[in-house]
């Protein structure tokens, strides 16, 4: 009953409540990221598969410029990313506006991170299981190493919260992920600004 019902109902209303209580938040990073992201804009949408591999776009807030070395290519993530837009998502703000995805149905606040299109044809037939539930805001994988963990952990954990979930398990990943926000830790891997990219093999 929880996954084909109540998770769907307390996603929402936690969501719209969220929306409603951070407003002051949201609305003081929408000012910061204005003057910092260089005319780069403040909000970040991309294309990523949800439940089914069906396609939806993904909102966040927008950590990184648009500054481009003399070649006209795009400078690399770590030297994009603003000192604002390095706090805002060392603190995970930059996920907030996701609530918005919730809402629509998108996603659920709990669940496998929506991944890239283009890693649909390289997972096997079992790590292609994360889809069978909605991506979430948070998940099984964040509590336990989020961008510090290989490939290869981060699914198979994804795979153990479709096979376990449940009420009892999301609100241990709810308040897992309060404290590892406060921490700051598994922000990103060594080297890069957030993990590196998925060949089908790392």
């Amino acid at each position: 009953m929880y996954n084909l019902f109540l998770k769907r109902i307390i996603d929402f209303f936690f969501a719209l409540t969220a929306l409603i209580v951070l407003s002051p938040i949201l609305l003081a990073v929408i000012l910061l990221l204005y003057f910092s992201n260089k005319g780069a804009g403040i909000f970040f949408t991309q294309e990523r598969p949800g439940k089914n591999a069906k396609i939806f776009k993904i909102i966040k807030f927008k950590t990184m410029t648009d500054e481009h070395d003399k070649a006209g290519n795009l400078l690399p993530d770590k030297d994009r990313l603003t000192p604002i837009g390095k706090f805002i998502r060392s603190t995970s703000i930059d996920e907030l506006p996701q609530l918005i995805n919730v809402l629509k149905g998108d996603m659920s606040l709990i669940g496998p991170r929506p991944l890239l299109p283009q890693y649909l044809p390289l997972y096997s037939k079992e790590q292609a299981r994360r889809h069978e539930v909605r991506p979430g805001i948070t998940g099984w994988a964040q509590i336990h190493g989020r961008n510090a963990i290989s490939w290869a952990e981060k699914f198979k954990l994804d795979v153990w919260y479709v096979d376990h979930c449940s009420f009892m398990i999301d609100i241990k990943i709810i308040f897992t992920t309060i404290k590892k926000v406060f921490i700051r830790e598994g922000i990103s891997q060594e080297g890069q600004a957030t993990m590196e990219y998925f060949n089908g093999k790392n």
